[in-house]
Order: C-alpha cells, then structure tokens, then sequence
C-alpha cells in the first residue's frame, strides 16, 4: 500500500515536453496514459483498503494528474490551438471514466488548468521560457524530417545556429533537434526520445551527429530499429524511421538490461531483445562511431573502385534501336562494348557502348556514327558549368573517369532491394564496360567475393552503410573499406574461399536465373541458401570461433568490438 500510494504521489510531479507537437498528439497520448495509470492505481489502492472502507474521498481529491504538466512547442499557430483544444477533450474524456469508475460526476467546466503550448520556432525558443530544465522530466516528439536537399535558407540557418561549429551539411533537420535536446538537458535526469528518419542511425550522418552526443555524456536507453511510419494523414508520405530514447550518465542497475526492438521488415512487428549496450547505429556494439576509411583497414581485403564515369549526354550509349546501326558499320563494330550497370547487372539486362580507349583518330574520322558521337560529347561537356567537365572536352572520345581493368572483375551494383538477404555481385569478363552505377575490384583468390556475400558483410552494410528509401546504398570508403575483417592465416584463408566458391556452384545450378531471381526475398532456391549457410558458418569460425553466431544482431555485436580493436590496437590475426 505504501508503494501504490508514493506511485499515485509521483504521477502529478512527472512533466513532459514537445519541442515539436504540431496538434498535440504525442501530448494527447502520454496524458491519456497518464490520466489511466492514475485511474489505476486508486482503484488499486481503494481495493486494498476496501470497497467499503471507512475512508470518505473527494473525487475531486483523487484527480491529481493535470494538464498543466504538458507543454508544446509548435511553429504553426492553427495547429498549436488544436493541440490545446485536443488536450482538454482527451482530459474530458479521462474525467468520464473516472466518473464511471468512482460513480461521482466529475465536472469539466470550468477550465482550471490548461497544457502550455507555445507558437514559435522551437529551434530559435528558449525551451525553458515554456518549462524550466529543472522541472522538465520527460522531452519527446516527431521533429521535422527534411534532408539536404528539401531545405529553406531559413532552415538552414537554424541547423548552423544549434550546432555551430559542429555543423555538418550531411545532417538531417530533425538532428537539431537532439543537439537543442542534450544542451537544454545538461546535467540534468531528464529522459528524451524522438521518432526520427532513420538516415540518422546509418551512413555518412552518424559520424558528425553522434560524436558531439556521446562527447556530452549521453547514451541511447532504448531504440526501435528501422521500420515503416505510417501516417493516418491522407497523402502523407509513407517514411522509414527509427525511435531513439537518450539521457546522460546511464548508469544500469546490477541485472538490468536496455530494450532494443527489431523489425524483420519494415512492416512487421517488432522483436525486442535486452541488451547491455546500444550504439548509435541501434546495435548491440561499443559507443564507436565508424569514420571512412580511404583504404581497406583489412589488409586481406582488395581495394573497390568506382566504376567507369561518362559524362557524355548519353553520347556513349547504344540503345537496342541504335545496335544493328553500329554492327553494320565496320568501323564503328569494333569499339561497341557490352556495358554493365547496377539494373543490368542484377536483372540480366543488355546495353551497350561504345569504348574508343583505343581507337586511333583515323578510326574515329573514318565512321561518321563514332564521329557523330564524339562531337556530341565534346558540345555536351562544353557546355557543361563545372570548368573540370568543360576541360574534358578536349578528350570526348573517352569516359570522363576511366577505371576499367585489364582483367576479369568482381562488378558490385551501387544500389540493391534492402528487402535481399545477401549482396550480390558476380565476376564479369574484361570485356565487359563498367558504368558509374557500379563498382570493381580485383579478386584473384576469391576471397573478396566470399566476404561480400557473407551475412556478416550485409548485416555491417545494412547498419554501417546508406539507404536510398529502403534500398540498400554500397559505399567504399564507409562501408568496405571499414569491414573489420581480422587477417586470415592458414586454414582459415582456405576455409572462407573454398566456401565462397560453393556459392558459385550453386548458382551454376541455375541457368538462366538473373541475381534479382536468384536472390528474391523469401524465394530462394534451397541450394544456394545452404551454400550461403555453409558460407557464413566458415566465417562464424572465423571471427567468433568462441561465441554462438545465429542473428544479425550477433555478427553486429562481434564486428563492432573487432572494429574498435583493429581501429585502436591494430591489425588482428587469426
């Protein structure tokens, strides 16, 4: 009794704060909880003491949960009103049901106490101008989600005003919003969490937003993973997001665990799983924020490099109209070149182009098809604002950025589903033209392909690396060249390779199947799912010979502490 009477007493000193509330909904959710919790607990109390018992109530006693514990901050006026008026029905009705519940009536008029919400930029507002810092206990909300490229000036402005020196022009909108959060909170025990683009757990932004948060003290309490948010709003845009709950100086209690949810996909529902740490990329992992790399920090793993760049106003291409053209001029037949890109690649598709590396000047002046071609480039690039591209001009007859190999490669397409297992790629003959839509590298052992097609390496793509949407975006210097793959001696080198070339055999099994087919989500042939098995039971021996290996979020956990090791003591071996 004493405990359920000091919890009734805590519920009316608990204050919350939306640095974004728009109409109030997050607001309107937290106090009807709120105001049910508080209905709860006095029917609790008044059970143990007795439905009959000798204590005379006040109804009026018994409502201590008031809207004057919430307060907003909202750009736009008309919405700021209709989170105030939506507050008092939300209180109307929670007084009905404690009406219900105690059989006294419970009036609403009139107004006594009302939720303070604030119309102004809350990004230029002093936050403690609508509740004190020292009495805020909870801060949450859905701020604004607008990249780079969807911004105002004015917005902009707001960005480089929060975060000073520490600005970034990779970030998101919504991440001033955090670092307002951790400077209003300072040393303080107050708890916040935002519903947010998931861009911010992943890729080029976790760097820059994270370093000055985890360099103030604070930590991440609790988090969803990625998954899809779903406005009930006609027309609005279907976004993936992240929640992210944060405070300072986490200290966990002996047997206390964090709760990280999982979402299988985007639209599932979630798995949680206690954890002992969460980073900033939502993993099970140490507090370290991976910076990219110009260079593999594996010594085992080849360099990737961008593939073959154009700029030529699609001058080089040859569409299947234009094919039979070129093939009927002798001339011109000789530097027609199948030519790859990341759609070709994983769906079989044919292009072509035309590679003049090593055509002469007579062969180029002796066809007008290539002739034609070359002089469209040149105006192209001519014409173009960047003086780097003008200067390309006087070379029209090549690709802007050359990085064809003397050699078969491995072709990795820039952009993949999210919605796919594995990363896939596929060795390609020289011949072969690789567009600025993919990447090449060598791999004369075949260790490159077995690695990149490994669940470990899509499960550190799927966290470490980009998205477009919800596609997958490789990146060579964040992503490949952080892998933190130990080097491998003996039989271990064997081992991973030799698994690698299994993949390959089970994909001769099937004939005529493109990557897409091949790797469709929830359709994969059972062949090559055990090779991919085998494949990833070569590297769980590998890199966690000691420790049991069966979800993502177990490679996660073992390649984060592999990477603060090599990145601080060194290069591994094992």
């Amino acid at each position: 009794m004493i405990r359920l009477r000091k919890f009734r007493a805590k519920l009316p000193t608990l204050t919350f704060l939306d640095p974004a509330c728009g109409c109030g909904n997050f607001l309107m959710v937290a106090f009807r909880h709120l105001r049910r919790l508080e209905l709860e607990v006095q029917l609790a109390i008044r059970q143990a003491e007795g439905a009959a018992g000798n204590e005379v109530f006040d109804i009026e006693m018994l409502r201590q949960v008031t809207l004057d514990q919430f307060h907003g901050i909202e750009i736009e006026e008309f919405p700021a009103r209709i989170a105030e008026t939506a507050l008092h029905l939300t209180d109307h009705q929670a007084n009905m049901q404690m009406a219900a519940a105690f059989g006294q009536y419970i009036p609403s008029l009139p107004l006594s106490k009302s939720a303070n919400i604030k119309n102004a930029n809350a990004l230029r507002a002093d936050w403690n101008e609508v509740i004190l810092a020292k009495d805020c206990t909870y801060i949450v909300g859905n701020p604004p989600f607008i990249g780079i490229s969807m911004r105002s000036s004015e917005q902009t402005e707001d960005m480089q005003l929060i975060w000073g020196d520490d600005y970034h022009g990779t970030l998101d909108y919504v991440t001033t919003w955090y670092r307002k959060a951790i400077d209003y909170m300072g040393d303080r025990p107050i708890r916040a969490a935002f519903v947010s683009t998931n861009s911010i757990s992943q890729g080029e932004q976790v760097e820059p937003m994270w370093q000055p948060i985890l360099a103030a003290g604070f930590s991440i309490d609790f988090a969803h993973r990625t998954f899809a948010w779903i406005s009930e709003a006609r027309g609005a845009a279907h976004v993936h997001v992240v929640i992210i709950g944060f405070s300072r100086h986490r200290r966990l209690t002996r047997g206390q665990r964090l709760r990280l949810f999982d979402y299988p996909h985007v639209k599932s529902d979630p798995i949680e799983t206690a954890v002992s740490r969460i980073n900033p990329y939502l993993a099970d992992g140490p507090d370290i924020l991976v910076r990219a790399s110009s260079k593999p920090i594996s010594p085992d793993l080849p360099e990737v490099r961008y593939g073959n760049k154009p700029t030529d106003g699609s001058n080089f291409v040859i569409t299947p109209e234009e094919l039979p053209e070129f093939m009927d001029d002798p001339v011109a037949q000789q530097y027609v070149r199948p030519y790859m890109g990341a759609k070709e690649l994983l769906n079989d598709k044919e292009r072509w182009c035309l590679w003049l590396a090593d055509a002469p000047p007579s062969a180029i002046r002796s066809s007008q098809l290539l002739s034609d071609r070359v002089e469209g480039v040149r105006s192209f690039r001519e014409a173009s604002k960047a003086p780097t591209t003008r200067q390309a001009a006087r070379t029209a007859h090549l690709f802007r950025q050359i990085a064809q190999p003397d050699n078969d490669y491995i072709c990795i397409p820039r952009h993949v589903s999210g919605a796919r297992g594995y990363f896939p790629v596929k060795t390609l003959p020289k011949s072969v033209v690789a567009s600025d839509a993919t990447f090449i590298a060598d791999d004369p052992n075949g260790l490159l392909f077995a690695v990149i097609s490994s669940s470990w390496f899509i499960a550190w793509q799927n966290t470490v690396g980009g998205r477009l949407k919800s596609d997958l975006r490789f990146n060579k210097l964040l992503v490949w060249n952080t892998f933190p793959m130990p080097r491998l001696t003996g039989q271990n080198v064997s081992r991973v390779i030799d698994a690698g070339r299994g993949v390959l055999k089970a994909r001769e099994t099937l004939p005529g199947q493109s990557l897409a087919d091949m790797y469709a989500s929830g359709m994969m042939n059972p062949t090559l799912l055990t090779a991919h098995d085998a494949l990833d039971r070569a590297l769980d021996r590998v890199l966690a010979p000691r420790r049991r290996i069966d979800t993502e979020a177990d490679r996660l956990a073992v390649l984060f502490e592999l990477y603060e090791r090599i990145v601080t003591d060194g290069q591994l071996t094992v």
